[in-house]
């Protein structure tokens, strides 16, 4: 099968089909208990009260925003840990027991497990929701809509493109060169442990960040030709990943510390890490954990395999999604729209939560032309932009991505405890992968 064919659009398209085929609430006409229904998504009688569960720092301001001008519809914010780090679990556990919340934040990787669990309403007949696609970087709306006609499950609200933050006072303090390659990476992580430092650390359980690196390298863990997918975590360019920095690893270059933890943070604080090629929400995550640092931090482009080469990963991005049970569809679904469309919204996430908008009007903010005081006044997110554009958007997202991270997660674990390796927790992922699907009743290819 050829890995660089395969359309978003179409890969959305024939993963919608193959996961309603596996639904408990499908219909034989593509359909499931969350269909759209025009009389699902009529406004409320009286005020309406919503709840909304995600994890982005800063979201209260936005919120704030919308409830001083909708006294109305007042909507109330729940922090939870990052989706894979236990939110995910909580959501599947209230829809179980119908206690969800109106509204969750889901990444576009696992949208599809709560599809196939049939956990999103279709707000595709809620007023104004369809209209809003034209909106959207078009790879995107794909993901919200499985590529069905007249179905949205899921409205766009950031993307991930990656790129390398980077410690700009350290390298010239050491009269180290700034990595544009993996082998300068590589080199340099020599160099920095030399100083009694690391250059980064290799998160055990942030396997959508490896996924972006096997991303950048043209790697596809998923493929669909319309009757059955390809799983292949271990093909040419994810065992390349792997072995790479499986030798980091075995060389003691990298640090095994989890990521967004306050020992993690710490490192980044004091100097102990000097690296972290991550997504562009990544900003807002070393200005809050690393304060002291301000000033000290710059980014540049992802290392590249091949000199001169311009490729990159993506990381993360996520949707708003109104979830089986709300009582308020309609409202839901307006403020989901609000939320992620409306210019003073997407300042305030991007400047409290490091968001990089999914519209293309965001795309053009005044604040993401500005320079960055903790980043030494480089205006980063050009490079960002830069990064998006060099982000190949036919990356496939399996069906059971949230159990696909787990496996390989307990491999990474034991390979950074010198029990296994990287490649050998690919290759379990893949092996459980493969069996959940078929469990589900999940067309497989040979």
């Amino acid at each position: 099968m050829n890995r660089h064919t395969l359309a978003r659009s179409g890969a959305a398209a024939v993963a919608g089909t193959l996961l309603l085929a596996a639904c408990s609430g499908g219909t034989d006409d593509g359909g499931s208990d969350g269909a759209a229904d025009a009389s699902a998504c009529e406004p409320s009688d009286g005020p309406v009260e919503l709840t909304y569960t995600g994890w982005v720092p800063g979201m209260e301001d936005a919120i704030a925003l919308w409830n001083e001008a909708n006294p109305d519809i007042q909507v109330t914010y729940n922090t939870g840990p990052a989706g894979n780090a236990g939110t995910y679990q909580d959501f599947f556990n209230q829809l179980e027991a119908d206690q969800a919340p109106d509204l969750g934040q889901i990444e576009y990787d696992t949208l599809p497990n709560f599809r196939v669990q049939d956990g999103l309403v279709n707000i595709a007949d809620c007023a104004g929701v369809m209209d809003a696609g034209e909106q959207f970087v078009d790879w995107t709306w794909q993901q919200v809509t499985f590529g069905e006609e007249g179905s949205v499950y899921a409205i766009p609200q950031d993307t991930g493109p990656m790129a390398m933050f980077y410690r700009a006072d350290l390298f010239e303090e050491a009269g180290i060169e700034v990595p544009t390659t993996w082998d300068e990476y590589a080199e340099a992580a020599q160099a920095i442990r030399d100083e009694g430092a690391y250059i980064t650390h290799f998160p055990r359980t942030d396997v959508n960040w490896f996924a972006g690196l096997v991303w950048q390298a043209e790697g596809r863990w998923f493929e669909n030709d319309g009757e059955a997918w390809t799983v292949d975590l271990t093909g040419p360019q994810s065992t390349q990943v792997a072995d790479y920095w499986q030798g980091l690893i075995d060389d003691g270059l990298v640090k095994d510390t989890a990521g967004f933890s306050d020992e993690w943070n710490n490192e980044l604080n004091t100097g102990e890490l000097w690296t972290w090629v991550s997504a562009v929400w990544g900003s807002n995550s070393i200005s809050s954990g690393a304060p002291d640092t301000a000033g000290d931090w710059a980014v540049a482009p992802m290392p590249q395999w091949e000199p001169g080469a311009n490729a990159a990963g993506n990381w993360g991005g996520s949707s708003v999604a109104v979830l089986q049970g709300s009582e308020h569809p309609y409202e839901a679904a307006q403020f989901a729209l609000w939320l992620n469309t409306s210019e003073e919204s997407l300042t305030a996430l991007n400047q409290g939560g490091g968001l990089y908008p999914a519209t293309t009007a965001g795309l053009e903010l005044p604040a993401l032309k500005e320079g960055l005081e903790f980043y030494g006044d480089q205006a980063i997110f050009d490079v960002f932009a830069d990064a998006a554009a060099a982000t190949d958007p036919s990356f496939t997202w399996g069906p059971t991505m949230a159990q696909t991270y787990n496996d390989v997660a307990d491999g990474f674990g034991a390979a950074l405890s010198g029990q296994g390796t990287l490649l050998d927790a690919l290759q379990a992922g893949q092996e459980a992968t493969i069996s959940t699907l078929e469990s589900q009743s999940i067309p497989v290819a040979e």
